[in-house]
């Protein structure tokens, strides 16, 4: 299970953070040299140096990487430094000595890699509100069994009937709100299904007040996961991890009434993440360690899907063709089930070919993903290219993404380009946007089969027009003004 770099470092980074982060960073500037800048390279490393440049002493190219991110072309500091020392090179980003891969294939090797070569780095505000025991950070034995865990359940039956069901309801609750004479705003409307959706596969949490408070301190939770990491009081990364204590205090609450009530027995039937890690008799797996996880775990999942169908929107907004097209699709199969009076089930929402290429080529166009971060255990060498022992390296899949030597007009919005395209892996050499390897996301399916639900619904429903809107892709990958559309109801 991987963590998008595009959350963990930069979801909730504020712009005063950023401007403090500078200023610090410049202090230092004038105070200390980098220690790591000091350090001789290992005798490997001294044989093959990347090109690029380290930047500031300390700083590095950090503001030079912000300030790209906040244009139109947020790649374009990938884009210039690929053009002067290739697909490959090295670079100094928030305080660390990195490697930036554009290269599909380096990138592949490098997410495919387990822990004897590479392992997950996050920034330590960061570390220090996931745990130690977190299923993002940890390595080996525990973190293969808990992924599988998780990866076999979210392919079982059962949960695709649950979220299937669940993810229906929750969308016409919130459609049936929906008025003509004011717009609706998808960004938001699609992050409180997703939470409510994402929190009942969990710990099995249904909608009431506990569902409130839960929703309530995760946002001040995911507020300091990117801070200065100082837990004074009054602190940022303080007040999440305050709010965090909140969280784990009501999930085990919730998993010891799970116990009680028999979860955890094999004779019971697992209904959400938290029963399939409690029917796991290691010792390892505590009431603790679930808890903490079950928080650590809403992490990637709370932005991804919201953002994937938003995105979906204002694409098709964008493209009538696209839009007409995906509509009649949509329209085909509710006459089929209605002249059938069966309900729509997981199958029925993932047959349909066109819906399918709209919503890969929304995760290829939008990049929710930017890409995810590992630092080297040891001196790697990939194809000619060698990383050194502690440094990072940042597989960049927006550049590989938007590459035309993968994709013809890849700026442009295509669904077509997918026609014939077998994507039920989730990922390929040129298209990571779930991550891969061992960490590849177990809920990639779940993450299609949620946005299927909403746009089937949506687009037989009702007709729209979207409001002019822009997409922002720094600190997040988010709609500016929240994608307000005002709806007209379909006869």
């Amino acid at each position: 299970m991987d963590f998008i770099f595009a959350s963990f470092l930069l979801s909730t980074t504020t712009t005063a953070t950023v401007i403090l982060y500078a200023a610090v960073a410049a202090l230092f500037t004038f105070l200390l040299i980098n220690k790591r800048r000091r350090q001789p390279p290992s005798p490997v490393a001294a044989k093959r140096i990347l090109s690029g440049t380290m930047g500031w002493p300390f700083i590095g190219e950090t503001l030079d990487f912000i300030s790209c991110g906040y244009t139109d072309h947020p790649q374009s500091f990938m884009d210039k430094r690929r053009l002067m020392y290739g697909k490959v090179f090295k670079t100094h980003l928030f305080g660390s000595p990195t490697i930036m891969s554009t290269d599909a294939e380096v990138s592949r090797i490098i997410l495919q890699s387990d822990a004897n070569s590479f392992v997950p780095s996050y920034p330590k505000s960061l570390m220090e509100l996931m745990g130690e025991s977190s299923i993002l950070r940890i390595n080996g034995s525990l973190h293969r069994r808990i992924h599988g865990l998780i990866g076999s359940f979210f392919k079982s039956p059962y949960l695709k009937a649950q979220v299937t069901a669940n993810m229906r309801k929750l969308v016409l609750q919130s459609m049936a709100t929906w008025k003509e004479d004011r717009p609706t705003y998808i960004q938001d409307e699609t992050k409180h299904i997703a939470f409510q959706v994402l929190a009942k596969a969990l710990i099995g949490l249904d909608p009431g007040d506990e569902m409130e408070f839960l929703r309530v301190q995760f946002q001040k939770f995911i507020a300091g996961l990117v801070s200065l990491p100082i837990k004074l009081p009054g602190t940022q990364l303080h007040r999440s991890l305050e709010a965090k204590k909140k969280m784990v205090k009501l999930i085990l609450k919730i998993i010891r009434d799970k116990r009680m009530n028999g979860a955890g027995s094999k004779s019971q039937h697992s209904k959400d993440v938290a029963e399939v890690l409690l029917n796991d008799k290691s010792e390892k797996l505590t009431d603790e360690l679930i808890s903490d996880n079950m928080i650590n775990l809403m992490i990637p999942g709370e932005d991804s899907v919201p953002l994937l169908i938003t995105l979906a929107i204002k694409y098709l907004s964008d493209c009538p063709k696209a839009l007409h097209q995906l509509k009649e699709e949509n329209l085909g199969l509710k006459r089929r089930k209605k002249d059938n009076r069966d309900p729509l089930c997981w199958d029925d929402y993932l047959s349909l070919p066109f819906t399918q290429n709209v919503i890969t080529e929304t995760l290829r166009s939008g990049n929710i993903i930017m890409g995810v971060i590992r630092k080297a255990m040891k001196d790697v060498e990939i194809k000619g290219y060698l990383i050194p022992k502690g440094w990072c390296v940042l597989t960049h899949f927006r550049s590989v993404h938007l590459d035309d030597n993968h994709y013809e007009s890849p700026l442009h919005f295509n669904p077509w380009r997918w026609k014939d395209r077998d994507m039920s892996g989730g990922s390929t050499t040129s298209f990571t946007p779930f991550g891969g390897g061992l960490r590849l996301c177990p809920g990639h399916d779940l993450a299609r089969l949620e946005a299927s639900i909403f746009l089937h619904h949506f687009v037989t429903e009702f007709r729209w027009v979207a409001e002019d809107d822009t997409i922002i892709n720094f600190p997040t990958v988010r709609m500016k003004n929240r994608m307000p559309i005002w709806v007209k109801i379909e006869n």
